[in-house]
């Protein structure tokens, strides 16, 4: 099982909608590395739900629900989505700030490579980043 952080404009998607759908198709992910990420999922895989713009912290739990699939509104064959479940909210969002401060993320995409909009996370990161949103 993979970790991965997904990024999304909370004025869009938010987590709070994912949650009262229960699942939805992860589209609108363009960026060829993002869509290389997005090609390596599996089902099963956890995902974290950062938020983006005002907010820019990490909210809440979710899981990969579906394997790779393209995109079924067919504009570009390239594209591919991903079936996603809400898991929880976090009990303390993780404001980027805090994840920028701490050295076990150094070298997170959601650091280094910040408009990426689907990045990995190791195991250890994993677990700091639910440590520091009080899990």
């Amino acid at each position: 099982m993979a970790n991965w952080i997904l990024k999304t404009e909370p004025s869009t998607y938010s987590f709070d909608r994912l949650q009262a759908e229960r699942t939805a198709v992860w589209d609108g992910v363009t960026n060829p590395v993002a869509l290389k990420h997005l090609r390596s999922m599996r089902k099963g895989d956890a995902l974290m739900i950062y938020h983006t713009g005002d907010e820019k912290q990490v909210v809440g739990l979710a899981e990969v629900a579906s394997e790779p699939y393209a995109d079924p509104k067919g504009k570009d064959a390239r594209l591919v989505v991903v079936d996603v479940k809400a898991k929880a909210r976090l009990p303390r969002a993780v404001p980027l700030a805090a994840i920028r401060a701490e050295r076990a993320f150094a070298d997170l995409a959601l650091v280094r490579m910040p408009r990426l909009s689907v990045v990995p996370a190791t195991d250890a990161q994993w677990a700091e980043l639910l440590k520091l949103g009080g899990m």
